[in-house]
């Protein structure tokens, strides 16, 4: 039975490395199980919006987690992570899902601007759909947790917006990039201006002891963001500065299932769902 069980499970993998993972997860995603508002406008370009995915469970008031998608800054829109949405409203917290400028529209670190308004729009609206700003928390996948590292590390973000980071009871790296330069990658490139890439665009260069608790999960079978230069690196620095961090390395996933292991038909990848809930239920620190 184990190996009928591997030779299916195989057969899964190798028919979602062959399509598009998210497009199908997304097509067998309920919609029976949050309750949508959509196209909320947090600027004035059209990129500049965001949906919200609020829980059935009646609650006082609902964790928060604003999520942001991966692409390599090129690519991606809200509408592809309902998913996201779903897994996280079915388990008592309230999601926001915001799309932000891209590349070529612009470059670094425009789209990080268009991410602290996203955020700092859901701290200024989001107790009016059942939020609890006292368990505010931003997360990403690939280059979305890139942002949501630099929201959580680098003041500079937030500050813009009259804020800081301390808003965020933690933040949530999903498979993120946290220290790549030289840029490999030849989509990134011309983002961060390379050869003349901006030393301050890297997140390892903005720890301190006041950084909110993170939680880092990645894949070990990563070839595109490679895990112990990036996530197993930021978490123990982290750790030197004395931020409490959980972090978590799965091996039947990849760089994409990672996230997809979010969707109800890919649960059963690894317990990414699980982890991501768990912190965000923890004990506030007195």
């Amino acid at each position: 039975m184990r190996g009928l069980l591997a030779v299916l499970g195989g057969a899964i993998i190798a028919l979602l490395a062959a399509c598009s993972p998210l497009k199908l997860v997304d097509g067998l995603t309920p919609s029976d199980s949050y309750r949508l508002t959509a196209g909320i406008a947090y600027g004035s370009d059209p990129r500049q919006q965001l949906d919200i995915y609020q829980p059935l469970k009646p609650l006082p008031e609902h964790p928060v987690v604003v999520f942001f998608y991966g692409g390599t800054w090129n690519s991606g829109s809200r509408q592809q992570y309902r998913f996201v949405g779903e897994a996280l409203a079915s388990r008592g917290i309230l999601t926001v899902v915001a799309d932000y400028r891209l590349y070529p529209q612009v470059r670094y670190p425009d789209f990080l601007k268009d991410n602290a308004a996203a955020l700092a729009w859901t701290w200024r609206h989001i107790a009016g759909y059942g939020g609890n700003l006292e368990r505010l928390f931003v997360m990403g996948h690939s280059s979305g947790a890139y942002n949501a590292s630099m929201l959580a590390l680098d003041p500079r973000w937030l500050a813009a917006e009259g804020l800081s980071p301390t808003i965020l009871h933690g933040w949530i790296g999903l498979a993120g990039p946290y220290d790549f330069l030289p840029i490999e990658n030849p989509q990134a490139k011309p983002v961060f201006f390379s050869p003349h890439e901006p030393p301050d665009s890297q997140p390892i260069h903005h720890l301190s002891a006041q950084a909110p608790p993170a939680l880092l999960i990645a894949a070990n079978s990563d070839n595109l963001v490679n895990p112990r230069r990036n996530t197993w690196q930021l978490a123990t620095r982290l750790r030197e500065q004395g931020v409490p961090v959980q972090d978590f390395y799965y091996n039947r996933i990849n760089h994409i299932t990672l996230v997809g292991s979010l969707a109800r038909p890919l649960r059963w990848l690894a317990p990414v769902l699980p982890d991501i809930v768990q912190f965000v239920s923890r004990p506030s620190t007195p």
